[in-house]
């Protein structure tokens, strides 16, 4: 068999889900990949950074190949484009974004990227197997509204520099991943996403109905704190009950709008509705951030984020 009858037969393996046969195909090329690195970033970190990143978009555009026997100058296209992105940044960057994780305008977002793909359980299984600072970072940056630096650093307690580190370690974590456990088996992840969905859809309503007392004597550890890092401010189970009741009164209602979870960390985006006699009343929406322990509350975070994916996908910008 040819190299490109080979590569066809993978490819098309890869594009029917066989996370083996995708980590033997960019084991075959990675050699291309990093010459194009390192002829545009020379030896270092960043052409390293810059063929692991095309790992990664392999993961997310694998199915988007056409041409299955010209796949080895597909990745080493995006490697140059990696590299581009590096060499035009006007600050020091840790890693070109990975395409899959920034998608231009009317593009799937990453929650419906991985949905929709069938590597979908075998990359949500990497991630679950990054350290909590790696995973709590990679879910924010690629799977909520609270996606810059700067933000990440506000509800994670470190400087962006921490955050930028992570990120980059997380993303080579996700790369190495492939080549050593793409073989496993791993569960459906789509039982679990949707088990998450129902519960916090449930306790939403429930809170909405005046109900968040309960909901939070029956799921919170009773030393579990609340924090609202923009603000400096840090409670107990009744501060969160407290906080609700407020917003409630004042006419406030929420909607849920996105849930994200992964072991022990669980993320909530909800939309404020502020009451129509006081439509500035709110922010638009709001990041619950759950530290999970045994499946109880252990800490929440709550986060009002400015929505930079949308800024990103402006024509303006």
């Amino acid at each position: 068999m040819s190299v490109g009858e080979d590569d066809n037969a993978l490819v098309r393996l890869a594009q029917a889900g066989d996370a083996a046969a995708l980590g033997l195909l960019l084991a075959r090329h990675e050699a291309g990949m990093r010459a194009v690195a390192v002829s545009l970033l020379g030896y270092g970190p960043d052409a390293e950074d810059a063929v692991q990143d095309a790992t990664v978009v392999a993961l997310g555009r694998i199915g988007e190949v056409r041409d299955p026997a010209s796949v080895g100058a597909w990745l080493r296209t995006i490697v140059r484009n990696n590299c581009r992105m590096i060499l035009r940044a006007t600050r020091p960057l840790p890693v070109a974004e990975p395409e899959w994780f920034a998608p231009p305008a009317g593009s799937p977002t990453p929650e419906e990227a991985l949905d929709r793909g069938a590597l979908r359980d075998w990359v949500w299984h990497v991630i679950d197997g990054l350290s909590e600072p790696d995973r709590l970072v990679v879910l924010l940056r690629y799977f909520s509204d609270a996606s810059s630096y700067e933000q990440i650093a506000t509800l994670c307690g470190v400087p962006v520099g921490t955050v930028r580190s992570r990120l980059s370690h997380a993303r080579r974590k996700l790369a190495d991943g492939l080549r050593t456990s793409a073989e496993a088996a791993h569960a459906d992840t789509e039982v679990t996403s949707d088990a998450r969905w129902r519960e916090g859809r449930d306790m939403l309503t429930a809170a909405m109905h005046g109900e968040w007392e309960r909901v939070v004597r029956d799921n919170w550890w009773p030393d579990a704190e609340m924090l609202v890092p923009e603000v400096g401010l840090r409670g107990d189970r009744g501060f969160a009950v407290q906080g609700m009741t407020k917003d409630l009164n004042d006419g406030v209602r929420q909607h849920l709008r996105s849930v994200v979870a992964s072991r022990d960390l669980l993320i909530w985006e909800t939309d404020l509705i502020s009451p129509p006699d006081n439509p500035e009343h709110c922010p638009p929406g709001a990041l619950w951030l759950y530290a999970l322990d045994e499946g109880r509350v252990r800490r929440m975070t709550l986060f009002h984020p400015v929505p930079a994916r949308q800024n990103q996908r402006s024509p303006v910008a």
